[in-house]
């Protein structure tokens, strides 16, 4: 999980926004760890994230933004593959993510892509992309799809996509605090129609 972003249209550490009685980032490693053997915390300040009781490994290449903590996790991860999400989705879900991680094994990427759009800060990476990752970085090209033509992609289509989250909001993020308002909104219609 990438959580070493500056937050800056939302004027606050993401990761910490209370989402219903819960922080995002609380939320998230649960979800992750339920579903995977290995949760990474990649972000520069160790003390800040100590207490979810995860790894956390500050950025190998520093001001490289989300490619660099792509590659800073990649390098660390204990397994060939990784699935990589930013800190700010409030929705996961857990058959979205292993739709993805299904269909990675011959892959160096598996990302989705919505409304002609990729979404790499969802998506599962191979190491074999470290290379790659690498070159891009040290020509200073931190777009994170930048290095994609040179490896093995897979895109997930958007109607694979809504057979297993039909809203697609396992793939929302709060960026600002209208995106913020807009999920809560979700979060609140959600309940009321459980009851």
């Amino acid at each position: 999980m990438l959580a070493g972003g500056k937050s800056s249209r939302m004027g606050f550490n993401k990761a910490f926004i209370e989402f219903g009685d819960r922080r995002l980032i609380d939320a998230t490693v649960d979800r992750l760890a339920r579903l995977f053997p290995e949760v990474l915390i990649i972000a520069d300040n160790l003390d800040l994230y100590a207490y979810l009781g995860m790894r956390v490994i500050p950025d190998l290449i520093p001001n490289s933004g989300s490619l660099g903590g792509i590659y800073t996790g990649l390098t660390a991860a204990a397994h060939p593959r990784a699935f990589f999400v930013a800190c700010d989705m409030p929705f996961l879900s857990a058959d979205l993510i292993t739709l993805l991680v299904r269909d990675a094994e011959n892959w160096d990427v598996v990302v989705p892509r919505v409304a002609g759009e990729l979404q790499p800060m969802h998506a599962v990476y191979a190491k074999s992309c470290l290379p790659f990752i690498k070159e891009a970085i040290d020509v200073g090209k931190f777009k994170i799809t930048g290095f994609f033509p040179r490896v093995k992609v897979k895109t997930i289509e958007e109607t694979a996509l809504r057979a297993v989250d039909p809203d697609l909001l396992g793939l929302m993020n709060v960026n600002t605090p209208h995106d913020l308002e807009k999920a809560e909104a979700i979060r609140r219609q959600r309940l009321s129609a459980a009851t």
